[in-house]
């Protein structure tokens, strides 16, 4: 989807995607820009965190070898960071959590921020509770809080964890897969695939799609893209 906007906008010569568990896979990429026209990849992971995937897996399948990678041909291949790193996310946030809970005083809410979260050390864990401490330290909501399908503060206890009346719930998650669509929803006690109001324990709860569905992410990758240049720019004029 986000391919799509961004091919439509006419910014590059081309635009394509590619994934880990699905075709076309991440190996397959190596062979996308064969038109010697093309002398710049930018390389932007559709990732809400940095992690595994985006320090060793995406590299070692695309053969990077650091933020820039000169290919046979001449090619350049730079590695943006991911979309989730972005400075925009917390507004991101804060304009879903309001898009979903219309006329709902903010100072009356409670704001749940969803990651997955597990044992491993999950970084979508912590980049999910950065956000939240940058949210309340701009005293919207009544409350902000980071719970985890897997570590607590679980998603399952939120009636406990949530004083106020008003429950607004964002999944911090770039796509709406089985967790997003289906677990969430269970273990808050709601019907998948409403957005509510639910009326649960007092409370009325206001469930969100996953944060990297929202079509404004189109221009987070697009603007990755074009910081990774401005770094380097400035990296350069201070060396």
């Amino acid at each position: 989807m986000h391919a799509s906007t961004i091919r439509s906008r006419r910014i590059f010569a081309d635009v394509a995607c590619c994934f880990w568990k699905e075709e076309p896979s991440l190996r397959d990429a190596l062979f996308f820009f064969r038109d010697p026209a093309i002398r710049e990849v930018y390389v932007v992971p559709n990732f809400i965190s940095e992690g595994y995937f985006t320090r060793t897996v995406i590299p070692r399948e695309l053969e990077l070898s650091g933020p820039e990678t000169a290919r046979a041909s001449g090619q350049v291949w730079k590695y943006c960071e991911p979309v989730g790193s972005h400075e925009s996310m917390t507004q991101h946030l804060l304009a879903r959590a309001g898009e979903i809970a219309p006329g709902v005083k903010e100072d009356q809410a409670t704001l749940l921020i969803v990651a997955h979260g597990t044992s491993l050390n999950d970084n979508s864990a912590v980049a999910a509770k950065e956000q939240v401490e940058k949210i309340q330290r701009l005293g919207r909501y009544a409350e902000v809080l980071n719970v985890y399908m897997e570590e607590p503060p679980l998603v399952s206890d939120w009636a406990n964890l949530a004083k106020s009346k008003n429950v607004v719930v964002v999944p911090f998650f770039i796509s709406d897969g089985l967790h997003s669509y289906e677990d969430i929803p269970a273990l808050l006690g709601i019907n998948a695939g409403t957005q509510g109001p639910h009326e649960l324990h007092g409370r009325a709860i206001f469930y969100s799609t996953a944060l990297g569905t929202d079509s404004r992410f189109a221009d987070v990758i697009i603007e990755q893209a074009a910081t990774f240049d401005q770094r380097k720019q400035v990296l350069q004029s201070v060396h």
